[in-house]
């Protein structure tokens, strides 16, 4: 597992595979969905609201089940002045074969002044040959509030190996505008990358000998090194190796990057959970988060 910045070829325009836009607004205490748009192998459930706060939840789902060979998906969520966002996924983002190009996804999210974000998708599974992009460009305001929580866990293999799957690419460009700030100013560049070595050797130098990846990615203007100190001690205990750091400051707020390493999708799970949890009580005094997909 390295962190790199990674040349990338000319630009190619792909049709997408699958297409959502959803941009949602504050309005009479509730948040609500003033425009939504989806196309191709995307679709969103109808709105749910999973407890008194107004905040809506929306669930994305792929008809398709899974992502291949060349195939591109964008997303476009915007979350206006006030409005509050859970997004989350119907079930676990599969990558199958590859072969000749890889799968991608785009992602674009806005939050304005007050919003808030939770974006807490199931795991994304990498299966044997799979090779696959995600680009996340996120802007937000000194007063957004954002949390994006996420599992990489290898796929079966029919011979039994640990990786079969060729490469992953994770990049999360954050920017903040407003306040001081009269252009989008860089936050931070959270760019991963995770390539299993061809002779399926896992140890020092690939995942320190684990298999599963968790990330968890906090803007806040209320980020700050004792929060970040209560999240580790918080990891303490679980069946996993965790490491924290916090990005610089801009505009009052700043951003926290956790990342996990265990060989259980359910543990990095109750990693993540928990300290969403936290993150929702203290902040907004709500329960954690019971999805109940299974």
């Amino acid at each position: 597992m390295t962190t790199a910045a990674v040349a990338e070829g000319p630009a190619v325009i792909v049709s997408p595979m699958g297409q959502l836009d959803l941009f949602i607004t504050e309005r009479g205490g509730r948040s609500v969905a003033s425009r939504q748009f989806h196309q191709g192998a995307l679709r969103i459930l109808r709105p749910h609201y999973l407890d008194e706060s107004g905040q809506v939840c929306y669930v994305v789902v792929n008809p398709g089940g899974a992502y291949l060979g060349a195939d591109l998906f964008v997303l476009d969520v915007e979350v206006g002045d006030g409005a509050d966002l859970l997004l989350t996924t119907q079930s676990a983002t599969k990558v199958y074969r590859t072969p000749g190009s890889f799968a991608e996804q785009r992602m674009t999210l806005r939050l304005g002044e007050g919003a808030r974000l939770e974006l807490l998708p199931d795991q994304l599974i990498a299966y044997r040959e799979a090779s696959y992009r995600q680009n996340t460009s996120i802007t937000v305001r000194p007063s957004s509030s954002l949390v994006m929580a996420e599992v990489v866990t290898p796929g079966w293999s029919p011979d039994g190996a640990s990786f079969r799957y060729e490469e992953l690419r994770l990049r999360n460009e954050i920017r903040v505008e407003g306040g001081r700030c009269p252009e989008p100013t860089l936050l931070a560049l959270d760019n991963l990358l995770i390539r299993p070595p061809l002779n399926d050797v896992t140890g020092m130098g690939f995942m320190e000998g684990f298999s599963h990846l968790g990330s968890l990615l906090v803007v806040d203007a209320r980020v700050d090194q004792a929060l970040a100190d209560e999240l580790h001690a918080l990891t303490a205990g679980h069946d996993a190796y965790t490491g924290i750091s916090l990005t610089r400051t801009v505009s009052g707020t700043t951003g926290l990057v956790l990342r996990s390493l265990s060989n259980s999708t359910g543990e990095l799970h109750r990693i993540l959970g928990a300290c969403t949890a936290l993150l929702r009580e203290r902040w907004h005094g709500q329960e954690p988060l019971d999805l109940r997909k299974y």
